[in-house]
């Protein structure tokens, strides 16, 4: 389930946490925009025995959203076969979907800074949501974070 967590101090945030454990989240936070074609922000991936994060995650005016791609999810709600991906330009983080029998999507956040550095690693979680009203309400909270003109400041 997302939540929309806004203080006057802090940056707006969105918490993904898992039906099945609400010790597995995903969090978007600390956005900026840094010029009119791109939106940078901060992920943290939660699990018990893990806490991990990428800074600058970038989100491009002119490229793949991921507020569309999560739109695309919900409205399937009846579901799909296979898997769909979207990842960023840069590859830092990627979300594969999945929809199992009675109407659950599973979300694998794959977080992988410095693709292109020796030495580099990736951390995934997943979370699981309801196909219908969980995976609506993340995609609205996710277009209001990418989207805010003030760089995410609530």
């Amino acid at each position: 389930m997302s939540s929309r967590d806004i203080d006057l101090n802090t940056p707006t945030a969105v918490t993904v946490r898992c039906q099945n454990n609400r010790s597995v989240s995903v969090r978007l936070y600390d956005s900026s925009r840094p010029d009119e074609d791109r939106v940078q922000y901060t992920v943290e991936a939660s699990a018990p025995g893990l806490t991990t994060r990428v800074d600058e995650v970038v989100a491009w005016n002119w490229g793949a959203e991921l507020a569309p791609f999560l739109e695309g999810l919900a409205a399937d709600f009846r579901g799909w076969e296979g898997q769909r991906v979207w990842h960023t330009t840069d590859r830092d983080l990627t979300i594969s979907a999945v929809c199992r029998s009675g109407g659950h999507v599973g979300l694998t956040w794959t977080l992988r800074p410095w693709t292109t550095a020796a030495g580099g690693w990736e951390a995934s979680v997943t979370t699981w949501l309801d196909a219908g009203e969980q995976m609506s309400a993340l995609a609205a909270d996710i277009r209001h974070f990418l989207t805010q003109e003030d760089g995410g400041r609530g």
